[in-house]
């Protein structure tokens, strides 16, 4: 049976990090509302939601709550959004954060984004479009070191192994922080992240620990290779000029349909004889 999808999938962004490496520009500012290009970060990942037909959205919060929910409160008037607390986020990781989307999520697909990551938005029609439950997006042009989220796949795309703790020499490259999970999956990963929760131990899990978890446990994920696009993950202040020069223009909402307008139009017309 084909995997389908009945509705655009939730957009779930995991904002509750302080960005403490990215000091100065964060003793004032949360991290996802640092500009890039001319668009904030924040700002420009809900645009490409909505480019790609997303309009519902879940934002975990956390330090600098109050100054994330102003801005996408007076930015984006028309669009639903679901503001989580993690009132913990000083002591706790995204896997901590993700659980707690759970309820307000509901049951259906869902996209989870960090908060930190600038891409193009052929990425994510790209991800939406992926006919397969559970996708990673990753990236091969990456000098894997200790730092990055490694993933494994075997000759189908199919998931085998993924976390920071992966060999380098084995994996086919870097997740890149966004991820598809559908609605079979879900309940399964919430449900994984909870018990993760009940120990201590755990509270500074990344959220891909449920996914090797739920491998372990036969969950099939898949990779999708998004080498060659747009994307950066911003961490340091060094990430951030990076960023700059990768993303040099505003942000703006452009449909699908638009979109192919624009791809045709510069696209060059062959020649025809006379």
């Amino acid at each position: 049976m084909s995997y389908e999808t009945t509705r655009a999938p939730t957009a779930v962004i995991l904002t509750a990090g302080i960005g403490s490496r990215l000091a100065p520009f964060t003793d004032d500012c949360a991290k996802t509302l640092l500009s890039v290009g001319g668009s904030l970060i924040l700002e420009r990942m809900i645009r490409n939601c909505l480019s790609c037909g997303i309009s519902q959205f879940v934002l975990v919060l956390g330090h600098r709550a109050d100054q994330i929910k102003q801005f996408v409160d007076k930015t984006f008037r028309g669009i639903r959004v679901t503001y989580v607390t993690n009132d913990r986020y000083r002591e706790t990781n995204t896997g901590y954060s993700l659980m707690l989307a759970s309820t307000a999520i509901g049951v259906g697909e869902f996209i989870k984004f960090d908060a930190d990551v600038v891409f193009d938005v052929k990425i994510l029609r790209d991800l939406i479009d992926k006919a397969v439950p559970n996708v990673l997006c990753i990236d091969r042009n990456i000098a894997l070191e200790d730092e990055e989220v490694k993933v494994v796949t075997d000759d189908a795309m199919q998931v085998l192994e993924i976390g920071k703790a992966v060999d380098p020499k084995a994996a086919m490259g870097e997740s890149i922080g966004i991820e598809k999970i559908s609605a079979k999956t879900a309940p399964a990963l919430f449900a994984e992240l909870a018990q993760m929760m009940e120990g201590p131990g755990h509270l500074q899990d990344y959220y891909e620990a449920a996914y090797e978890r739920l491998l372990a446990k036969g969950t099939v994920f898949h990779a999708l290779d998004i080498t060659g696009l747009n994307w950066t993950e911003i961490d340091t202040p060094s990430d951030l000029d990076s960023a700059n020069a990768m993303f040099e223009s505003p942000v703006k909402t452009v449909s699908r349909g638009q979109q192919r307008a624009l791809n045709e139009g510069a696209t060059p017309r062959q020649a025809t004889s006379v």
